[in-house]
């Protein structure tokens, strides 16, 4: 059983990605879904992911600070930052994060679900 985060402050874009995700992978997943960074930081080493998406641009605590602050505990989660974004220093930092595996515009795709979950 797959275990996934999604971290993003927007409920319609967490649908969707849900959705999305259980409609192209055929391995069963478990979702948690935070709509708020700081919540899922003081959460996130007791439910041990296999995948991360997280939002750049929401309130509080926004994608950056999250990273800043997570500190895995033997959670070798992959993390996708999916965002609306594509200002192209946000595509660099990302770039500069080891615990980042890509950068992804929203919506997720198709396209993309095949080469995450491969």
């Amino acid at each position: 059983m797959l275990t996934i985060v999604l971290i993003d402050d927007d409920p319609i874009s967490t649908f969707v990605t849900e959705k999305l995700i259980l409609k192209n992978v055929k391995e069963p997943c478990t979702f948690h879904k935070f709509q708020s960074a700081k919540t899922a930081l003081n959460e996130i080493n007791s439910l041990r992911p296999n995948y991360l998406f997280l939002d750049l641009n929401m309130p509080e605590m926004n994608g950056w600070d999250f990273l800043d602050h997570f500190q895995p505990e033997n959670n070798d989660a992959q993390i996708y930052i999916l965002s609306s974004s594509v200002d192209q220093r946000d595509i660099s930092k990302a770039s500069q994060y080891d615990l980042v595996k890509d950068y992804l515009s929203k919506p997720l795709i198709k396209k993309y679900i095949k080469s995450i979950f491969n």
